[in-house]
């Protein structure tokens, strides 16, 4: 080859391995933690009563954990256009919130049940630019404040005062939103958060796609620059920890569903509903530790 062509061929591969490395790079997330949550197990997941979220429960102690489903939602419920029930999360002196949502509105619901027993529900305006549908909810360590998402591609978790435990609430007047975590990379389709530490969230995302991370139905990991307040926003930094498991006797679609994190024994909780058929016999919650 002579000099001069060998000189194009150079320029030419040097000029496609930049774009290969630059497109490597603006699919990648700003920044990757480290995979630290192992698998350690797994337990079926019923289709009907465990498909959409569960939560850990402390007060009473010796609760057991509580799941949602389509089959969990009262007829008194879903008879009033309540038809969807999302990822739970319950504060640690015991109150157990669920998050609903109707087919069409302006409004979403979320459902608290005291440490008591009795259930009260608490309904939320939508605000301008806000989504209809109430996928999970996650309540900060010190119950004052709840924090609540949108399904899509989002920038964006929305704060609220806790219902049922915030005084500034009350089941007779509409929940308002009150601030905003601002997360530093787009999320796209999550189905559950819950705080693992006053700064930190791990939440499940059913992103089918993987052009945010590198990876479809990632394990993700928000951490905050302050603690959630309710007075001002707050930024979150968002990393993918890794994939969630998609194991099944079926090929096709999973769905990463809700996510629980038991700060009692440090396990991590995430569902994900198999495809097909499969969805009845072996959709998992499966079990993770740290370390």
């Amino acid at each position: 080859m002579a000099p001069r062509a060998r000189q194009r061929c150079h320029a030419t591969l040097t000029a496609l391995l930049a774009l290969a490395t630059a497109a490597v790079l603006s699919a990648a997330p700003p920044a990757s933690a480290a995979d630290t949550w192992t698998e350690v197990g797994s337990d079926r997941a019923d289709p009907l009563t465990e498909s959409q979220g569960l939560a850990s429960v402390e007060v009473p102690a010796n609760s057991a954990n509580r799941y949602t489903g389509i089959g969990t939602i009262p007829i008194s419920v879903s008879s009033r256009g309540w038809n969807h029930v999302g990822d739970p999360d319950a504060s640690y002196d015991g109150h157990y919130i669920e998050p609903y949502q109707a087919d069409s509105g302006t409004a979403k619901m979320y459902r608290v049940q005291a440490p008591g027993g009795g259930w009260s529900e608490y309904v939320h305006t939508l605000s301008p630019g806000e989504a209809l549908n109430n996928s999970w909810v996650a309540i900060t360590p010190d119950g004052q404040w709840m924090l609540s998402g949108e399904y899509g591609t989002m920038t964006r978790f929305l704060v609220f005062p806790t219902p049922g435990v915030n005084p500034a609430t009350s089941p007779s007047a509409n929940l308002p939103q009150v601030s905003t975590v601002q997360l530093d990379h787009p999320v796209r389709d999550v189905q559950g958060c819950d705080f693992s530490t006053g700064t930190t969230l791990l939440c499940s995302s059913d992103d089918p796609e993987g052009s945010l991370f590198g990876v479809t139905k990632p394990l993700l990991q928000v951490d905050l620059s302050a603690a959630p307040n309710g007075t001002s926003n707050v930024s979150g930094h968002v990393s993918a920890l890794r994939q969630l498991p998609l194991r099944s006797s079926c090929s096709g679609t999973f769905e990463a569903e809700g996510i629980d994190y038991d700060r009692r024994t440090g396990t991590l909780r995430v569902i994900v509903v198999s495809p097909g058929f499969c969805v009845l016999t072996d959709s998992k919650t499966y079990r993770f530790t740290k370390g």
